[in-house]
């Protein structure tokens, strides 16, 4: 049996990669873990639109933390070892690891991370597209 989607339309040509990229965030849709804010900040003549990812990552350090870009793909992953010589009365937090990935539109530009406080900031550009006309010339049958 087929599945029919919104992407199956005859008149939605060449979207059958935005149906793959929305199967793939409603499936990492589901941990919660690191929480994390996306904000929209103020427009500048340099950089036009730029958004800012925040992620809690308390407790880790530089070392333990990687942010990269896979395949279109925003992933930031945060690993702690396990101190093996300290000895917990009682553990409330975990050395937990993590990965958390972003789709990323086309064009999108990484500008930067920094971790302050606890607070792992990325900030994204998204530069102006530019308004392309192409005028298709039409060749007779003759």
């Amino acid at each position: 049996m087929t599945r029919m989607s919104a992407f199956s339309s005859p008149f939605m040509l060449g979207f059958d990669d935005i149906e793959r990229v929305l199967d793939r965030v409603s499936k990492a849709a589901n941990d919660g873990y690191p929480p994390y804010n996306i904000e929209r900040l103020p427009k500048t003549d340099e950089q036009g639109d730029v958004i800012r990812i925040t992620l809690a990552v308390a407790g880790f350090t530089r070392d333990q933390l990687d942010v990269s870009v896979e395949e279109s793909q925003l992933v930031i992953r945060g690993r702690q070892i396990d101190d093996k010589t300290r000895q917990y009365l009682h553990r409330g937090i975990a050395a937990r690891q993590f990965q958390r990935a972003f789709v990323l539109a086309e064009g999108i530009e990484i500008l930067g991370a920094d971790l302050k406080d606890g607070l792992l900031s990325i900030d994204l550009a998204r530069p102006e597209p530019e308004r392309v006309i192409r005028k298709i010339e039409i060749s007779s049958g003759d």
